[in-house]
Formats: structure tokens, sequence, C-alpha cells
């Protein structure tokens, strides 16, 4: 197992050579967010969608924007908004007079990468629709099913619920992303950086793409290789389940906090979360502290807490974080 462990570290780190590239670019205009340009690249290496969540001003469409740019692919951003219909994300017919028949008129959902901007700003027709999406990597226009392009990606930002004019995401539609990022205000250092390099009227930076598409596909067969031990994968289901039946991994005390715990989607993301994790570190091989770094942000969407929880203001995150401190690692 030792020469192929090594084997498969050797092809981690010819294929992973983009990582740098992409972050060097990205680190023309992000200042810091290395935690959210990390789950970023996750998300692409994982082909896993990525909900990123914080107030405006704090650079989620940019550093979405700036990746996009270093990859030589088909990039559309969909500005989500109250009045926007399904057509006008997936698409619709539109009769051609001359021809007497129907063309297909293709949405901006037909890319590579999509930004969806501000999503939970959308109404639950168009959720929908992206629902498909997502989970298929199909849309469906009149009677015909259209394949979308490979890879293909979603990721979305949206705001706080407490803002003005938001929608909560369906519970279903929410467990399809891979991750969900809460991104928070940058340091007073970070942001005096931020004021030296943005604080002018006609500055623009030029980011320079790094990888095509064809190498992110490459990249992800790799990614399926890294070798993650039998102890681990029982690690995760470990964690996993003990969002279901805490009381079963001595943690009685959650039992009235959580009223759903993570679906079996949660498992299956948060291995191969920990295997992309480890790509971009440049292993071969999962450990224990790469579940550990990405667990909260495949959970923390797919715990949800009850009213109990919410009375002693409690978050998912709060007990994700004592559901690792107990469960015990191999």
């Amino acid at each position: 197992m030792a020469i192929s462990l090594n084997e498969i570290t050797e092809k981690v780190k010819r294929e992973a050579g983009f990582v740098f590239g992409v972050k060097s670019e990205i680190d023309k205009v992000i200042v810091g967010q290395q935690y959210l340009i990390d789950r970023l690249l996750i998300g692409l290496l994982a082909n896993g969608h990525v909900l990123v969540e914080g107030v405006p001003g704090l650079a989620k469409t940019l550093s979405i924007k700036c990746l996009a740019d270093t990859v030589k692919a088909k990039f559309h951003r969909i500005q989500f908004t109250p009045d926007l219909l399904p057509a006008d994300l997936v698409g619709t017919l539109v009769y051609n007079q001359k021809e007497g028949g129907f063309t297909t008129k293709k949405g901006p959902i037909f890319a590579n990468i999509v930004l969806a901007d501000e999503i939970n700003r959308a109404p639950a027709k168009v959720q929908s629709a992206l629902l498909e999406a997502m989970q298929e990597h199909q849309v469906t226009i009149g009677e015909t099913t259209h394949k979308l392009d490979d890879p293909f990606l979603v990721m979305a930002t949206q705001n706080p619920i407490e803002q003005e004019g938001t929608y909560e995401l369906p519970e279903a539609q929410i467990d399809r992303f891979m991750l969900k990022l809460n991104v928070s205000y940058p340091t007073i250092e970070e942001e005096h950086k931020i004021l030296k390099r943005m604080g002018f009227t006609d500055k623009k930076i030029e980011i320079n793409p790094v990888i095509k598409p064809e190498d992110i596909v490459r990249a992800r067969h790799v990614v399926d290789e890294i070798y993650i031990d039998e102890k681990l994968e029982k690690y995760i289901l470990d964690i996993v389940f003990a969002t279901r039946v805490p009381k079963k991994y001595k943690l009685e005390e959650l039992t009235a906090f959580i009223h759903y715990g993570a679906s079996p989607r949660a498992t299956i993301n948060l291995t191969l979360a920990a295997k992309a994790y480890a790509f971009i570190q440049g292993r071969g091989y999962v450990t224990p502290q790469d579940i550990k770094m990405i667990g909260p942000d495949v959970l923390r969407h797919r715990v949800i807490v009850s009213y109990e929880a919410e009375a002693e203001e409690k978050t998912s995150d709060d007990l994700i974080k004592r559901i690792f401190e107990e469960v015990e690692v191999p």
C-alpha cells in the first residue's frame, strides 16, 4: 500500500500544480479570504455546488468571479431578483415565423460556471427550475431535455435571511449544495490592504486564465483516486449518524436541539470534499484533520435545529462543533 500511496501522491502533486497558479491570480484582487478561496476550489474539484453566505460587501461575488476568470471556460452571472422567471434562467421556446415552428433559446444556465448572485431573492418557481440543473445536470425546455456542459458548477451567494427582501431556500435545494460557507468581516490589517489596493476610481486588475475545463475533469479523476482508509470512512459515518441519533454517541443533550440530522448526501459529500481538501494540500490520502476542517462546511446547512435550540441561541455550527469534539477519532 505504501508504494500505491506514493504513486497517488506523486500524481496529485503533478495534477495539483494549477492550484498555486489559481490562488496567485485571485490574490491579485482578493485580500485574505483563504478559507473562502480554498472551499471554492474544493467545490470545483469535487464536482459540488457551493453556497456562500454573508452580509453585503464581503467580496463573495468578486471571489467567485475571480475564480471563474482563472478558468478558460464559459461563465455566466445571474442576478436573482423577485421578478425573475424560470425562463430567464433555463431558456424558452421562441416561435419562428419564417420557418413556422419553435426554436429553443437557451438561458444563462448553459455554462460551465454559473454565479447565482443573491440566490435567496428569487421566488420558489425559479428555485425549482434551478434544482433540476443542480442535481441532474440537465434542464427541460418544453418537452425536450438538454444536457448541461461538463464541468457544471453553481456557485451561489446569499444574504442572511434577516436582510429585507429575501426568501428562505427550500431544504431540498439547500441539500444540493455540497458546501455552505459563512464569510465574516476581514481583520483591520486585511481591510487596510484592501483600502491600499482598491481605493482608486479607475484601477482595473486583469486576471489571466490558468486552467481549462478538461484540466478540471482530469483533476477530478485524480481526486477520486485519493486513498481514504476504512477507519476514516467509519469516522465519517459516525459524524453523520451523530447528527441523527446523538444519544448513541453520548450526546443526549443534543437530542432536543436537532430537528433533522444530515442526509446520506452529507456522507457522500463529506468524503468527496475531504478528498478534494487533501488534493489541494498535495496529498494522496485523507487524514482525520481533513475531515475536521471541511466537515462544518458540509454539515451546517444539513443539520436543522429545533425551536428549543433557537430559544437557547444555539446554531447548527454549535451542535456540529460539539459532535466533532465528542465522536472518537480513529
